[in-house]
């Protein structure tokens, strides 16, 4: 092993280490009051500094913010301002029947729940949601920019008018200028007011360039139906006092429209203006046709129209309503025609449902919660007041039954084309003896008629059957499905209705009981004629068919009416057969009739006889040449 040896070197390297380690130690020593001097003074300034830094990070924040600034006013202008201190959020008015949800963004309704009603699968009924619809005001700048309000970030305000709940969403240019959407909610009403106005803003707003509203939605579906309620959803407005329509896909510029109603059958959203909107371009559009299996939205709707400026302002008294398409309701605004969206027929079919049918049906109402039941009795109560015109068509019947032999022997003893003329006055005569006349049977089956195609329009358009429940029936406004078939029959659909087939039925067997009736209305065959024997037994078959056909979707109020109209119909016919009408008694006064006098011709009668004997005379000399 090699013995250690003392190293020189090593040594003299400590030494030298801890010498300068000495010395390193009594230089700091030595300065020991200088050293506490400078200490008080960095804890000084480092009190001082703090603020520096922190004032280096706000400056860092605030050129932050200086760039957002700086970007809103390249991307706004004046409206920059509002930008920089509205935020995003929502605010909700609500009442008893309607709640409303307002999105800062736009300033717009971007949801409305109609609260006392429900969809076709339970679910609550919303006319706005998920985005559906929109609101906006385009409008040009001063300063070179076009902008649209449904981007811009409004600033809520909510208040008090008394019951009312007023908010109040500005898109400020500064505190004291701003444009303005006003909502102002009544206590239980679906209608609310609304108002667009601005303050301030005539130098910001360029009036060369035209404001531009733009509202448009799609219609979700509700109905147990959808085709159904497609065929229900019309865009209605108003111009220069008249309501009009359009059903289809339709683009059409408008004059002067006070409002236009996006009516989504049972429910509706409409706009109303105390200001027309002049050239307001109209737009729906049917959603189903582009894809058949969209179960989502049955319609689009929009409105596009004009704004015009005040000295340079805006301002606009406005209102919005949201909710059922009731007539009553409706009517309660009597200050604008919106009840007009309710299609009670045209004419005097809509006189009979608002004059007759909706007052039955209210009245009865009161009484009765079983709507099923209240369509029975109010059947019951129009068949009782429409029994004289039965009578009256069946007694003509009769009438013409009695005579019947003797224009049968008329029909033989002038037979051929050539005697056609004849045998129509030898016809008419015996009529007029007889005190009988073709039309005293007609009148009366055309008195029904208006009525029928009343209650055709009173049916489905009354909300007041909607979901509810007779029988097998979950549903009276729409169909009474019991069966669901696993293919579609064309012009039937893919369910079977069972109203619709015993209101067939009881239409068949109607029809064959009155058979004898109608063929005693004819007057005997006539050569050369069509044969309306054959006509009236073809009808017989042809006619629940296509009952049983068109009514499968149809709301099935519709058929449980005529259901029971139909089976009424029979039983007083019945009665009126067996133990009102004398057939022998009819006889006798016919024969006594026939003793009287003839009257005097009537001018129009004198006119018709002798343009007989001339079209007469006219065949006789082409007979000879």
């Amino acid at each position: 092993m090699e013995e250690k040896k003392f190293d020189a070197n090593s040594f003299i390297g400590i030494l030298l280490l801890g010498a300068i380690a000495l010395w390193y130690m009594y230089t700091n020593q030595a300065e020991t009051n200088p050293t506490e001097t400078t200490t008080e003074q960095v804890t000084d300034a480092t009190k001082t500094a703090t603020p520096i830094l922190q004032n280096t990070s706000v400056d860092t924040s605030f050129a932050a913010d200086s760039l957002k600034n700086r970007a809103l006013q390249n991307k706004l202008g004046a409206f920059s301002y509002g930008a920089q201190i509205a935020k995003e959020g929502t605010t909700v008015l609500e009442n008893s029947v309607l709640k409303l949800t307002i999105d800062n963004r736009g300033g717009q309704i971007v949801e409305a729940l109609i609260k006392k009603y429900n969809t076709y699968d339970s679910l609550p009924l919303y006319l706005i949601k998920d985005k559906n619809a929109s609101f906006n005001i385009n409008f040009g700048t001063t300063d070179n920019r076009i902008l649209n309000t449904k981007d811009l970030l409004f600033i809520p305000s909510l208040s008090k008018n008394g019951e009312n709940d007023v908010l109040s969403m500005k898109l400020k240019v500064s505190e004291t200028q701003f444009l303005e959407y006003r909502y102002e909610m009544k206590p239980d009403e679906y209608m609310l007011g609304f108002a667009v106005r601005s303050q301030g803003l005539s130098n910001v707003i360029n009036a060369s360039n035209t404001l531009k509203l733009d509202w448009d939605l799609k219609g979700y579906r509700h109905e147990k139906s959808m085709k159904t309620e497609s065929m229900y959803s019309t865009y209605f407005f108003e111009n220069s006092d008249e309501v009009d329509y359009y059903q289809r896909n339709t683009t059409e510029v408008e004059e002067g429209v006070k409002w236009a109603a996006f009516k989504q059958y049972f429910f509706t959203s409409i706009l109303l203006s105390d200001t027309p909107f002049d050239k307001a371009t109209i737009f729906t559009k049917d959603l189903m046709a582009d894809d058949e299996a969209n179960t989502t939205f049955t319609k689009q709707f929009g409105l596009q129209a004009p704004l015009a400026l005040t000295n340079g302002e805006l301002n606009y008294n406005m209102k919005w309503y949201y909710g059922p398409s009731d007539y009553t309701i409706l009517k309660s605004y009597e200050d604008s025609n919106i009840k007009e969206i309710i299609d009670l027929g045209w004419g005097i079919f809509g006189a009979i449902n608002r004059a007759i049918f909706i007052p039955i049906f209210g009245f009865l109402g009161g009484f009765m919660s079983n709507y099923g039941w209240i369509i029975i009795l109010m059947t019951i109560i129009v068949r009782i007041i429409m029994s004289p015109l039965v009578y009256k068509s069946y007694l003509s019947s009769a009438k013409m039954k009695v005579i019947r032999p003797e224009m049968q022997a008329i029909n033989d003893k002038y037979p051929g084309k050539e005697n056609a003329m004849k045998r129509q006055q030898e016809t008419m005569a015996i009529q007029r003896k007889s005190g009988v006349s073709m039309m005293s049977g007609c009148i009366p089956a055309l008195l029904q008629m208006p009525i029928f195609f009343a209650l055709f329009r009173f049916f489905p358009s009354n909300i007041e059957l909607r979901q509810k429940g007779f029988l097998w029936a979950d549903d009276l406004s729409s169909y009474d499905a019991i069966f669901q078939l696993p293919f579609e029959i064309p012009f039937y659909g893919a369910h079977v209705s069972l109203f619709p087939i015993l209101a067939s039925l009881a239409i068949f067997f109607y029809m064959k009981m009155n058979q004898s009736q109608q063929a005693n209305m004819q007057a005997p065959q006539q050569e050369g004629m069509p044969d309306m024997q054959k006509m009236m037994k073809m009808m017989i078959y042809f006619s629940p068919i296509m009952m049983l056909f068109f009514f499968n979707s149809y709301a099935s109020a519709l058929s449980l009416y005529y259901f029971v109209s139909n089976l009424l119909t029979i039983v007083i016919m019945l009665i009126i057969k067996h133990y009102v009408i004398d057939e022998a008694k009819i006889h006798a006064q016919i024969q006594e009739n026939k003793k009287r006098p003839e009257k005097k011709k009537s001018k129009f009668r004198q006119r018709m006889d002798d343009a007989m004997k001339q079209a007469q005379e006219q065949q006789k000399q082409k007979k000879r040449k």
